[in-house]
């Protein structure tokens, strides 16, 4: 771990003259943005050649100013909730902003933790697209379908279009819908590429994996035993009974209720990476014992978590009994 990841994990915005990594997050996935921020610092052998900054929900009222109103997604309307578990996801499109439509940015969600060295994606040849990310398909190999937006890897100055305030507003008068904003279905296909799915593992965690990201919002592992707090996708796209089923609960019964409880991640190597690397966090004094303890009391971090923290293996030990590939 170099000393940089040590002293100055995260700034308070980019410097201008560097590439930087963005996790956008809310106050409910704070704790692991933090831990995402020191996970791109630790591995890296290039740490004095980007930056790391956090894009925050609270940071932007035209978000707040929703609440409860309706927008479109999937082709039928929501209501936008900010309690929700993933209501910074519109930031996502923040950073050209952020940059002043320049240079490169990486943008991660604060559920995304590196084991490689971020700097071989700022640094690699985009071949003059404007946005490097995945298929949300792992067997896909194509741009055509809908793309994972939760790691992208951008050229700025490409980017003149994305306007988070703008777009985000025209949810509400249903002239874009947000399924299709964040799978980038409205994006020139020309202007996609492809990086290798390692950078944007979907729970996921083998030898190959470059950035681990616990897309599953139920396993997540600082999460098991709470209550579910996330409003989960209709569905009316891909089988229109379950989609008319989970609108009918969330009509009669509200966002969450009827979920029940997040549950343990099924593989113990990830929810040994994210504690391990918690212990880390706490021990290098980028998170607090009693900030740790906050976010149990508000139900945003298991009750266990320090438990859990203290007896999980090293990430280094973790890494090192990865499977080749899974």
């Amino acid at each position: 771990m170099s000393d940089r990841a040590i002293e100055n994990p995260i700034q308070e915005k980019p410097s201008g003259d560097k590439p930087c990594v963005f996790i956008h997050t809310n106050h409910k996935q704070i704790l692991g943005a933090l831990v995402g921020a020191h996970s791109i610092r630790r591995p890296s052998r290039n740490n004095e050649k980007f930056d790391v900054c956090l894009i925050r929900h609270a940071d932007h009222p035209f978000l707040g100013a929703r609440e409860g109103q309706l927008f479109l997604r999937d082709g039928v309307l929501r209501a936008w909730r900010n309690e929700d578990l993933q209501s910074f996801t519109p930031l996502r499109f923040m950073p050209p902003e952020r940059m002043g439509y320049q240079g490169r940015a990486v943008v991660t969600d604060p559920d995304v933790f590196a084991v490689g060295d971020v700097w071989d994606l700022l640094s690699r040849d985009m071949q003059g697209k404007a946005i490097f990310c995945r298929p949300r398909d792992r067997r896909s190999h194509s741009v055509e379908g809908r793309m994972a937006t939760s790691v992208m890897l951008l050229d700025c100055a490409k980017l003149p279009h994305w306007r988070v305030q703008a777009q985000f507003e025209s949810m509400f008068r249903k002239e874009l819908d947000y399924k299709d904003w964040i799978t980038l279905r409205n994006e020139p296909r020309d202007s996609i590429g492809l990086f290798e799915n390692g950078w944007n593992d979907l729970d996921r965690f083998s030898r190959t994996t470059r950035m681990l990201h616990t897309t599953k919002r139920w396993t997540q592992p600082w999460k098991a035993g709470l209550p579910a707090d996330f409003t989960p996708a209709d569905k009316f796209r891909q089988f229109p009974p379950v989609g008319w089923l989970l609108h009918a609960r969330r009509q009669l019964f509200g966002d969450h209720a009827l979920l029940g409880r997040y549950r343990n991640h099924p593989d113990k190597n990830q929810e040994g990476y994210f504690f391990g690397l918690l212990r880390e966090c706490v021990e290098t004094g980028l998170v607090a014992r009693d900030f740790i303890a906050e976010q149990i009391a508000r139900q945003h971090v298991r009750p266990d978590a320090v438990a859990v923290m203290e007896r999980s293996p090293a990430p280094d030990a973790i890494l090192a009994g990865l499977p080749a590939t899974c």
